[in-house]
């Protein structure tokens, strides 16, 4: 396993249960971390819990050209590369296809699929030029499995996978790496708006999700997790 100490890291979705436990973690391990979310208030607390310098902290809109330039130019002022970008953000629109808003359809589209995209454009040059580096994703078992009522949000992630596949085609001579993780159901503030029934007590926790893109983190030099999946024991799609 890989040594995380003074790995540079960014971490997007950062304020998002799993980002909140993930950070910790991280800068646990002696990662040199940065941390995005759209939530300047929760950002602060986490760099606060992880004795993060206000230098390396920026809320921001993914979704928005300048929010993604003013965040690679916020990152660069503190680190001099990247080595692991950990893309956690997102959003989740659970409606019948006759129910979903145009607005809705494509408000996901941008959030889970072109966000990523922006962030993996702005950083991959850094990591292409060190011939090296590791990119997470996180499309969940929703990019591999589809689910009614998920037209969007499906469409959305298995967006997401495809193009990173394709990206990975794109620097496979290179030592960069691509991880997607496919998620089931986490116990997260991810559902607080999400009309629909489920237990969560019988999902998988925050912690333990984070743990696992920890460990992916971590992963050996000599070799690539291409993929990983996990699920609850009382729902396994994949």
């Amino acid at each position: 396993m890989e040594s995380l100490k003074d790995k540079y890291i960014l971490l997007a979705g950062a304020t998002g249960g799993i980002g909140r436990e993930l950070a910790r973690l991280l800068t646990g391990s002696g990662a040199r971390l940065f941390i995005t979310g759209r939530k300047e208030e929760l950002l602060r607390e986490i760099a606060t819990e992880c004795r993060l310098s206000e230098d390396c902290l920026l809320a921001a809109d993914l979704t928005d050209i300048n929010g993604v330039k003013a965040l690679k130019q916020a990152y660069e002022k503190v680190y001099p590369t990247v080595d692991i970008l950990i893309n956690l953000s997102g959003i989740g629109i659970i409606q019948s296809t006759e129910n979903l808003e145009e607005a809705d359809f494509m408000r996901t589209l941008q959030v889970n699929l072109y966000a990523p995209y922006m962030l993996t454009r702005a950083f991959l040059p850094v990591m292409k030029e060190a011939k090296k580096g590791l990119i997470i994703h996180v499309p969940g078992v929703l990019g591999k499995v589809p689910m009614a009522g998920a037209a969007a949000y499906s469409a959305s992630k298995y967006g997401l996978v495809g193009m990173m596949q394709s990206i990975r085609e794109e620097v496979k001579r290179t030592e960069i790496r691509i991880t997607n993780l496919f998620l089931g159901g986490v116990d997260s503030p991810f559902w607080d708006k999400i009309d629909l029934r489920v237990q969560r007590e019988k999902m998988i926790r925050a912690d333990e999700a984070a743990r696992s893109i920890w460990f992916l983190c971590q992963q050996p030099s000599s070799g690539v997790i291409s993929e990983m999946v996990l699920q609850p024991f009382n729902h396994q799609a994949i």
